[in-house]
């Protein structure tokens, strides 16, 4: 009989998240009811969303002590009482940091195959959530318009990495905002990207506003506090922002959002609109042959960082927190 290793919620962490918030243990093998499925976890999303759970209900239900910690996987079917699946097959599934879980058909998202020359991992990287976030965010949020100045923060992380190249292919002129030298280098050598700033650099806010002298036409933020900050202080009038996430707050008890709101707001008559990726799911098969035309052609790279080893999921998630990761961050269990 198979063993069910777990991560549970020890405890919810009141300042930056540590390993010992989280305990390894043997669960249970599930049971499968009728129109359930037994699925096997194959490698592990790992997104910056995972840490803001644990502070409190967002667009899903807040993780809770004592609970298998939260997330979603690629998994393979491996029992099923359901049709439509069978085993073998891959599927996305919010299964939760553990090898196995039976779910309810109806929120499995079956997978694959993975395209000729590709790795599978793609099916959950561009071809999942990151690239269609990436994909509606800017597109449908932002708005953007050839020859506009775009700037994408966390620009070397899974999404960011993908936003700004989509941006060039529309035509855009795009700055990217990443944490040291390396990853800005990264983002103009290999990615595309016309210029990068590092936020971690003491000249930060002066190096941006050299970066974009006519001013930012769309925003789409990642990380939210001093950095959202400083782009609505360069914002053109009528700009956009598109607020995908806010990770410099999550780790943080004592986050501050930015000055200058709502004031630059009406001011500059920004339009600021949040989303979740699955807001846009109606449009999804029209994103996907989108990103995978421009795969195929060369136009929109992949990065990916794969961690291997359930027992590295902490150690994983918190090196993200701390942004060690370029491209979409995954932990491969088996």
């Amino acid at each position: 009989m198979p063993t069910n290793r777990q991560f549970l919620i020890d405890h919810l962490p009141t300042g930056k998240l540590t390993p010992d918030v989280f305990k390894l243990s043997d669960g249970p093998m599930p049971s499968v009811a009728d129109g359930e499925v037994l699925v096997r976890a194959r490698y592990i999303s790992l997104d910056a969303a995972n840490r803001a759970w644990m502070w409190g209900a967002t667009y899903r239900a807040a993780v809770k002590q004592g609970e298998v910690m939260a997330g979603g996987a690629m998994a393979e079917v491996v029992e099923s009482k359901a049709p439509g699946f069978a085993p073998g097959d891959l599927v996305w599934a919010e299964t939760g940091w553990q090898d196995y879980a039976a779910i309810k058909a109806e929120h499995l998202e079956k997978l694959g195959p993975a395209k000729a020359g590709q790795p599978i991992t793609y099916l959950m990287n561009v071809y999942g959530i990151a690239g269609l976030t990436a994909y509606f965010g800017l597109l449908e949020c932002g708005q953007p318009k050839a020859g506009e100045t775009v700037v994408v923060s966390a620009a070397a992380g899974s999404v960011g990495t993908l936003v700004g190249q989509i941006a060039k292919i529309k035509g855009c002129r795009v700055i990217g905002i990443a944490g040291g030298a390396e990853k800005c280098e990264l983002l103009t050598r290999e990615l595309g990207y016309d210029a990068a700033v590092d936020y971690k650099a003491p000249e930060f806010t002066k190096a941006l506003r050299a970066a974009v002298p006519k001013g930012i036409d769309v925003y789409f933020d990642n990380v939210g506090g001093r950095v959202l900050e400083a782009c609505l202080f360069n914002m053109n009038n009528h700009g956009r922002v598109a607020c995908c996430g806010a990770v410099s707050q999550y780790d943080e008890p004592s986050a501050h959002g930015p000055r200058g709101v709502p004031g630059l707001i009406v001011t500059k008559r920004l339009t600021m609109r949040g989303f979740v990726v699955m807001d846009f799911e109606a449009q999804n098969p029209n994103a996907l042959a989108d990103l995978s035309s421009w795969v195929a052609s060369g136009q929109l790279r992949v990065r990916e960082d794969i961690v291997d080893g359930f027992e590295n999921l902490p150690a994983a998630l918190i090196g993200l927190l701390a942004g060690d990761n370029v491209g979409k961050r995954m932990v491969k269990v088996v």
